[in-house]
């Protein structure tokens, strides 16, 4: 599993600033909506359900929120570069602005895990952290993203 077979380069954008998590996790929505056919208001239920139980903001201005839905029939992701930090409530209790929402079927058991591990280890690579925030192209950004890291890594 790569990060180019969970995300679309149409799931990638920068956006402007956004007033609360609710808006995030809407345009998030929105955007799973276009990229992959989901139903937005149903990934954006899933989001908050899953934000309820405790916050997906992991630091360093980092957030990963993610949802289990009905009617999936594979692991996609959503990523956005916020132009604004947005208060999050992570557990460092600083901003975000970097976002990367996962959807997975309700019933992916191991994958999903997998997934948010793969994810979160391209996310706390601060090299990959500094050239997200440094570019506005969301091509350039999917690049990044996709970047075969298997080599760099030994």
């Amino acid at each position: 599993m790569d990060l180019s077979s969970i995300l679309k380069p149409g799931a990638v954008r920068v956006v402007g600033h956004l007033t609360s998590k609710k808006r995030l996790f809407q345009e998030i929505g929105e955007i799973a909506g276009q990229a992959y056919g989901l139903e937005a208001a149903a990934a954006v239920d899933g989001l908050q359900d899953r934000e309820s139980l405790g916050p997906t903001g992991v630091g360093n201005g980092i957030a990963l929120p993610h949802a289990r839905l009905d009617g999936l029939d594979r692991i996609v992701g959503v990523f956005l570069r916020l132009d604004r930090p947005l208060d999050f409530g992570a557990v460092d209790r600083q901003p975000v602005d970097l976002v990367f929402g996962l959807f997975a079927p309700r019933d992916s058991g191991v994958n999903h895990l997998k997934a948010l591990a793969l994810v979160s280890r391209t996310m706390r690579d601060a090299a990959v952290c500094a050239k997200l925030r440094a570019n506005d192209d969301a091509a350039t950004l999917y690049a990044v993203l996709t970047e075969d890291r298997a080599s760099q890594a030994a």
